[in-house]
């Protein structure tokens, strides 16, 4: 048992194991690298991901700005009989009886 121990220390202090530190090192920059490019879920990917939701979360934040803009519209339309006629007349060129209309393009 004693002897056992001792050959394991003896094989430890040999320096003939230094060979692993190198293959240690590039075992470990190849699986680095691995996770950082060419893995499914890689670094590259989350910065992908991030930068497609700060363009989404723009382009809600407009549609939204867009939605409110005719929320009002339509708020203003119902309850104003005048705006309402005119923006028919404007829009679908709608006429009063009696009136010349005249379309120019």
């Amino acid at each position: 048992m004693e002897e056992e121990k001792k050959d394991r220390l003896s094989l430890l202090k040999r320096k003939d194991h230094y060979f692993l530190i190198p293959f240690v090192i590039v075992t470990t920059t190849i699986v680095a690298l691995w996770l950082l490019f060419f893995a499914h879920n890689s670094v590259l990917n989350w910065v992908k991901a991030a930068m497609e939701e700060k363009s989404q979360q723009k382009e809600m934040a407009r549609l939204q700005a867009e939605i409110d803009a005719m929320d009002r519209e339509i708020k203003n339309l119902s309850s104003n009989r005048d705006s309402l006629e005119s923006f028919a007349r404007e829009t679908y060129h709608f006429a009063s009886p009696g009136d010349d209309v005249y379309i120019v393009e």
